[in-house]
């Protein structure tokens, strides 16, 4: 904003009369606006000029075909997809900006959740039970633990009609802040943001992207120049969420971790938990704008996120808006293509 005011000069003249003098003073003053507030999990406009007083909230969401479809995840701020038991994978979705009137469907906690949002400062953790040492593992670490078969919690479960349990557990973000009031502190960002490419992008390499976790989760990200956004699919097929709309993302992080077979059996058919290293460094690609960007990622702790750096070291921005990461195991390629997928896919069911 720039205020100029000009200061004429008077000059009195012998007979008492005044002149105005030829001579203008001119005063410049500059104020600079202050930036815009953005959203700390997007980069984007915060509603409303303000980010909203309250934590990140985390939801546990299944991802296996009888989970499907989900809702809610498109008012996610980050999403992550992460292995389990059996070569299957599920969600865990992070709101703070955005919100959302149904999300689930609700599932229980997993060994990789506490790593995952451990670095969100203080968040909230909600989620449909879990066994004896993950719920123990959630309460020592670094979130609000939101058990929802736990207690006074669950009055926040929305039962979907037409669904059977364990697929018909679904709730809203307003109840779930709502446990615990008196967190209102917003997270720090975890992610770097900008409206510009890193230097060396190369333009249309990112048309898509192939990750077979699994039969069950053959997972294809599609670059729409229409909707600005990567479109998911599985095993050829639209990932259709609840409302009719396609499961999007502005950014998808693809970073590959190391796992193991943990110790503590998770299911009746004797399956084990799958432990992620969540800290070290590993291979990473970034998708965004339709360019594939390759490189590394970096965590030296579970409270601080990752770095995400390119093959030649630069730090790699994301397109401002929503984003998923892959968290992906060691041994199951990750393919970005110039070009759009064939119309079907096949995967083969891998152990993780």
């Amino acid at each position: 904003m720039v205020v100029i005011g000009v200061v004429i000069a008077v000059v009195a003249t012998g007979n008492g009369h005044k002149k105005e003098a030829t001579a203008a003073k001119v005063v410049v003053t500059t104020t600079t606006a202050a930036p815009a507030p953005t959203c700390p999990l997007t980069g984007t406009p915060a509603p409303g000029g303000t980010v909203p007083a309250r934590p990140a909230l985390g939801v546990k969401i299944g991802n296996y075909p009888g989970d499907r479809p989900s809702a809610g995840l498109n008012q996610a701020d980050i999403v992550f997809e992460e292995p389990v038991e059996g070569a299957i994978t599920r969600l865990l979705a992070v709101f703070q900006c955005q919100t959302s009137p149904l999300v689930g469907d609700l599932r229980s906690a997993r060994e990789p959740d506490a790593g995952i949002m451990s670095q969100f400062s203080h968040p909230l953790f909600a989620h449909a039970g879990g066994i004896d040492p993950v719920i123990a593992l959630m309460q020592a670490s670094p979130l609000t633990d939101l058990n929802l078969l736990d207690g006074a919690d669950e009055s926040a479960i929305i039962v979907q009609p037409g669904r059977v349990p364990p697929y018909a557990d679904f709730a809203d973000t307003a109840s779930l802040w709502a446990l615990d009031p008196t967190d209102t502190t917003p997270p720090a960002p975890i992610f770097s943001y900008s409206t510009s490419l890193p230097k060396g992008s190369v333009a249309g390499s990112g048309a898509s992207v192939h990750i077979p976790f699994s039969s069950t989760s053959d997972v294809t990200w599609q670059w729409s120049a229409t909707t600005g956004t990567y479109l998911r699919s599985y095993s050829g097929q639209p990932d259709m969420l609840l409302g009719g709309s396609q499961t999007a993302a502005a950014d998808v992080v693809i970073m590959t971790v190391p796992t193991a077979t943990g110790p503590w059996v998770e299911n009746s058919e004797g399956g084990h938990e799958v432990d992620v290293t969540a800290t070290g460094t590993g291979p990473l690609v970034v998708m965004r704008n339709g360019v594939a960007i390759t490189g590394t990622w970096t965590r030296a702790v579970l409270t601080q996120p990752a770095t995400l750096t390119t093959t030649g070291g630069a730090p790699i921005t994301l397109a401002p808006g929503n984003s998923w990461v892959e968290l992906v195991p060691v041994g199951i390629p990750v393919t970005p293509t110039a070009s759009a997928p064939a119309p079907t896919g096949t995967a083969t069911t891998k152990a993780s």
